[in-house]
């Protein structure tokens, strides 16, 4: 690995229909013929999101109008060691063009691999696009108030919700043992119909993450394992964190996505010390995964948690 570290800007150019732009390395630079992601280095005195409206001119003769920050990832070739700083570009004037002579192909993130070779930096972050950007909580309590828990999931799930977290520590310990996973199977069949994935908090067994679709470690829960949990193929294993050492952590266990929080007050955490929108972006440097926000979140600060770089928000009662 190259002791050097080169900042690098990679735009994430999406369309209105979901389709993602990538582009070709043309001959005689380094990887030919292998697909990444524009964009390319920060000059001195550059912010990323100044160094990637430049990148795209200069590559695709396209003015940006409306970029975000979103993950930053070191990623080690065998004679370079690049930090990307991945953003997203929702906004452009102009068609891009491959003014560098390098071939240009709008993909399905899901099936880029589709066009060829993919840079291996490139692979992260059409993972990471697979990933909702809302995360719900639940918050049952009681076996009498399951059935309207049922009601707001099923509406939530009508509005697109497509990730939930199963969390009950509150469930009545003199209440039947096996009530809480019949009302864990319940959930998890709506969730099925609709197209959405379950996973389990870790507070609950080992056997219900892989009936369910992973694992939400909470952050003690996390701190106590050197390696990610083995679970199925396809399983997601989430990660909660409080700053940017947990946050981290989630990256070094091979969490496909933490949760960073309090930002805000919240009633599910009464007098708990919200870092607000300053110390998420603090606590997200440099994280190496998709992050959300959480605390007080709701569908009306969702543009707001994504301009200070987090992936989406996760909520309770703003969610679910």
């Amino acid at each position: 690995m190259s002791d050097k570290i080169i900042d690098v800007a990679a735009g994430l150019i999406l369309r209105p229909d979901g389709q993602l732009l990538l582009g070709q390395r043309p001959e005689g630079k380094p990887w030919s013929g292998w697909w990444e992601l524009p964009g390319g280095k920060l000059e001195p005195g550059e912010t990323v999101l100044q160094a990637l409206a430049r990148e795209l001119q200069e590559e695709l003769g396209i003015r940006v109008t409306e970029a975000r920050p979103w993950v930053t990832y070191v990623h080690a070739y065998p004679h370079t060691t690049v930090r990307l700083a991945f953003c997203h570009v929702t906004g452009w004037e102009g068609e891009p063009t491959g003014l560098e002579n390098q071939s240009l192909r709008w993909v399905d993130p899901a099936h880029a691999g589709e066009v060829g070779d993919l840079l291996p930096a490139t692979l992260p972050p059409l993972r990471w696009l697979q990933l909702p950007t809302r995360y719900g909580i639940s918050a049952i309590g009681t076996p009498e108030a399951l059935p309207a828990w049922l009601e707001r999931l099923d509406r939530a799930l009508a509005d697109g919700l497509k990730l939930v977290q199963w969390r009950e520590p509150g469930w009545p310990e003199g209440a039947d043992a096996a009530s809480l996973h019949a009302a864990l199977q319940l959930t998890l069949k709506r969730c099925r119909a609709a197209g959405a994935r379950v996973l389990v908090n870790s507070m609950h067994p080992r056997a219900w993450w892989i009936e369910a679709d992973g694992v939400h470690l909470r952050a003690a829960d996390a701190a106590a394992l050197s390696e990610r949990p083995a679970l199925g193929d396809g399983a997601l294993v989430g990660v909660s964190a409080h700053d940017n050492a947990e946050v981290v952590h989630a990256r070094t266990l091979g969490a496909d996505f933490a949760v960073l929080g309090p930002v805000l007050p919240t009633a599910s955490h009464p007098g708990q010390p919200a870092i607000g929108w300053d110390g998420f972006v603090q606590h997200n440097r440099d994280a190496g995964l998709p992050v959300y926000a959480l605390g007080g979140q709701g569908a009306a600060t969702l543009r707001d948690a994504q301009q200070h770089g987090a992936h989406g928000i996760a909520g309770i009662r703003g969610l679910i």
